[in-house]
């Protein structure tokens, strides 16, 4: 007799990214639900950072995912953990992305970024708009191997290993990109630190 599928759910929840992608490659639609609550949030936030765009960030997503589902039959178990591998299709996609940018003329402003609602107040919520957008901005003023080593490493949290296997890249690369752009990032934003909201001791 089958399990019911939010016990199916649970089931997988402890299990790793590998093993639901086996499952789902075997047809358990439940597999698919459990990795995409996995993967997705993390895929979004990472493709929006590099691209500085939610809506663009969610094509990116979703065509990250199409390419796993469509991997999964011929995956083949211990060559690549199934998080790294979709974040250097993400990065891949990115980059497509960011050079098709740069070949079409500049179009119209980003729109500013979404105050966050009630609970911080207007006030606050305006700062806090502002000092993500000027961390958007300092990103986007970074070279493109810089910024994704920076948001791999200090946004997403992965290691320098994982990093180094995303970009392909050594991991005394990952090292030298990740220093360089956390100091031009701080050059970036040294001089808007009271404008943003901070004092000295932050």
């Amino acid at each position: 007799m089958d399990m019911p599928r939010d016990m199916q759910a649970e089931a997988m929840a402890a299990a790793s990214d590998e093993a639901v992608l086996a499952r789902y490659a075997a047809g358990d639609p439940v597999a698919a639900r459990v990795l995409t609550a996995r993967l997705v949030p993390r895929v979004l936030g990472y493709a929006a950072r590099m691209l500085g765009d939610a809506a663009e960030a969610e094509d990116v997503a979703q065509e990250a995912m199409l390419r796993l589902w469509r991997a999964a039959p011929g995956w083949r178990a211990g060559e690549a953990q199934v998080s790294t591998w979709v974040y250097r299709v993400v990065t891949n996609i990115c980059t497509d992305r960011l050079r098709a940018r740069k070949r079409r003329p500049a179009g119209a402003l980003d729109e500013a970024p979404e105050v966050a609602d009630g609970a911080k107040g207007v006030e606050a919520g305006l700062m806090e708009a502002d000092r993500m957008g000027a961390l958007q901005a300092a990103l986007d003023a970074l070279p493109e191997r810089q910024r994704q080593a920076v948001v791999l490493r200090h946004i997403e949290g992965l290691g320098n290993p994982e990093i180094a296997a995303v970009m392909d890249i050594g991991v005394e690369a990952v090292e030298s990109l990740t220093a360089r752009a956390k100091r031009a990032l701080t050059a970036i934003l040294s001089g808007r630190r009271e404008e943003l909201g901070y004092d000295d001791g932050e």
